[in-house]
């Protein structure tokens, strides 16, 4: 059974305001909750046998923490359409770049990452998926699981969302303002 992931890249920092978006690095809690997900992901048993990241840096940094601490590195490829793109342009990746992957995380950026799990997910754990419409913040991660077996036929609503995780749950000390994406 395919088991889709999709992560919003962690908190980013807009201290530099004369950098290009595509060039906005993590800010220091963007760091801590990155490794804070990545921990999470191995000890939930959600290691990717592919991976999928946008090229921005935010979401390429929010990858390198995440590198450590998957056994194996799935196999990883930036594509260049999941930065400043629209949630079809997410399915059009799956779709294309999803094979043979049991497991495929992807890296990206709201709103399209957040519109694409909503577009994806048909049923799930109660409450989960109006929590993901309500605000799917930086770091959070949605774990779908598919019934059917081939990435290029992901239909809308066929998939069901088996876990919605969010840094502030797995560290409380975490603040939830996303002002700053």
């Amino acid at each position: 059974m395919p088991r889709l992931l999709l992560l919003r890249h962690a908190k980013s920092s807009w201290g530099d305001p004369g950098l290009a978006d595509i060039d906005r690095p993590l800010s220091p809690r963007g760091r801590r909750n990155a490794a804070t997900m990545a921990k999470a992901i191995a000890a939930e048993g959600l290691v990717p046998d592919r991976i999928l990241c946008s090229p921005s840096r935010r979401t390429r940094e929010t990858l390198a923490a995440l590198l450590p601490y998957l056994a194996g590195e799935g196999r990883v490829s930036i594509d260049p359409k999941l930065y400043d793109s629209t949630p079809g342009d997410y399915l059009g990746a799956i779709s294309r770049s999803g094979s043979d992957a049991g497991t495929l995380l992807v890296i990206g950026h709201n709103p399209s990452i957040q519109a694409a799990a909503q577009l994806l997910i048909g049923d799930g754990e109660p409450g989960l998926a109006a929590e993901l419409a309500a605000k799917y913040p930086t770091g959070a991660l949605a774990v779908v699981d598919f019934g059917q077996a081939n990435w290029s036929r992901l239909d809308p609503h066929s998939g069901f969302l088996a876990a919605f995780l969010k840094p502030r749950d797995l560290d409380p000390a975490d603040g939830d303002d996303d002002a700053e994406d």
